[in-house]
């Protein structure tokens, strides 16, 4: 068994607990969907970035929500590049897997499709795009 890194993003309406725990939900939920061998119990860790204009929620609680009482979470700020994308929440998970990174499915949603055009192609449709 190796780690593969599952990446995902997604973009977020406005600054608020409710927002940023929706939009996190969401995004997990559709990862999850869209790598259904993927359990909570298989992760080796979970990495969260927020762009400087979200401040209001941690990205995780919404992690610990969906019962990932194990599995070590962190939350950071996003590099602020000039022009970049405002208000979007990405993840990186390290998933312990057998299957080889061309399986692995990755999850672009809402305005955040467009920072993987090539990736969010397969992502899941969302009420956010």
């Amino acid at each position: 068994m190796v780690s593969r890194g599952v990446r995902g993003a997604i973009s977020v309406e406005e600054d608020s607990l409710d927002s940023i725990t929706q939009a996190t939900t969401e995004l997990l939920r559709a990862i999850l969907q869209a790598n259904p061998s993927l359990r909570s119990q298989d992760l080796a860790s979970a990495f969260f970035t927020m762009t400087d204009d979200l401040s209001s929620a941690y990205p995780a609680l919404a992690a610990r929500q969906l019962g990932w009482a194990e599995v070590p979470l962190l939350c950071v700020r996003e590099i602020n590049v000039p022009g970049g994308m405002p208000r979007v929440i990405r993840v990186l998970l390290h998933w312990n897997t057998d299957l080889p990174q061309s399986d692995v499915h990755h999850v672009y949603l809402g305005r955040a499709a467009a920072l993987r055009p090539d990736l969010a192609q397969n992502s899941p449709p969302t009420s956010l795009l």
